[in-house]
Parts: structure tokens; sequence; C-alpha cells
């Protein structure tokens, strides 16, 4: 009968080999280790491969309704129509005492696909005058939107839009503003 006792070569076997004989695969604890760091690792690449562009565009709606609802309210302070006007690389506010220069886009892709309500076209009408958006002095609005979009990524516009009351505030780009936009909870 074998035994394992002190003395005997099986066990001199297994101290020189420093117990590796015995063992023939991994514990469960071991793969869990593997699981979590593969885990973490996929986590990091997935949270730094974000759309960056669609980021960048949501900033620029959140920018863009904040300007309007400023230029909405110095309309009303002033007494004064103000106008928001689309140019070729961002965009002018038109009527205000202190004169704002045109602001350009934060990004050189940004572009504006379409305002809305439509002016109706007329011979004499340029583009300049189509995209444009009226301010005030009126305290109650006709509802008003603008589409903006990214050269890169042209499936993912962004609308900042206002029913008329409440303020300007970014919204689904299909057009249909939630009950709560530009509401804050």
């Amino acid at each position: 009968m074998r035994t394992s006792a002190a003395g005997s070569p099986e066990r001199r076997l297994v101290r020189r080999l420093g117990g590796a004989a015995l063992q023939r695969g991994f514990t469960l604890i071991e793969l869990m280790v593997v699981v979590l760091i593969v885990a973490l690792a996929s986590g990091m690449v997935a949270i730094s491969l974000r759309d960056t562009q669609g980021i960048a565009l949501e900033r620029e709606g959140q920018r863009l309704a904040a300007l309007l609802e400023y230029a909405r309210a110095q309309s009303r302070l002033q007494g004064t129509a103000v106008r928001w006007r689309a140019t070729r690389n961002g965009f002018a506010l038109e009527g205000l005492n202190k004169p704002v220069p045109e602001q350009p886009w934060l990004s050189e892709d940004t572009r504006v696909l379409d305002v809305l309500p439509h002016k109706p076209v007329t011979q004499s009408a340029d583009l300049d005058t189509l995209a444009t958006l009226a301010l005030g002095p009126e305290p109650v609005l006709t509802p008003q939107s603008v589409l903006l979009v990214s050269r890169q990524t042209p499936g993912n516009p962004v609308r900042v839009a206002t029913d008329g009351v409440r303020p300007f505030a970014v919204v689904p780009a299909n057009g249909v503003a939630p009950a709560n936009a530009g509401r804050t909870p």
C-alpha cells in the first residue's frame, strides 16, 4: 500500500516541484477575476468610443437655446424686436441695444438644416431672411424651431424649439416637443 509518509519518494517529488504536480486547472476565483478584468477593459473601451460629434452637436443646441432665451428676454426688456438669423458660419442676433457680433458655431461642422416657421418665399426673398426667428417683444411667440446638423453625422440632427410660451429647449429631432420641454424638474 502506498502512503505519503515522511521520507517516501512520492512526497519528495511533490516537495521538489512545489505542489505543481497536483494542480490540474484554475479555481473559480481565478476565473472570476479574469472575467472581471475583461469586463472592465471592455467597458472602458466603450466609454472612450462615445459619439463625440453627437455630444458636440447636443452642446451646440443647448448653447443656442440659452442664447435664444437671452435674446427673447432682452427683447421684452427693451421693447424692441430682436431677430435671430442664421449665417454661413454661425448666427447673428439683430435688434439688441448692445450689438452682439456674429457668433460662430463651436464646431465647424455644425450647420442649420431647417428653421420653422417657414417664411413665404417671394421673388425678392434672399436665403438670409428665410432662416430667421422673431424673438419678441411680444411675450407669446409663434411656435419656432431650429434644426441643427453636423456634417460628420447627418443622420442625428438636434432641434432647438419653443411652443411660443415655454423657453427654448433641445427637443427630439422629430419635431414633437414633449410636454415638459424647457422645464426644469
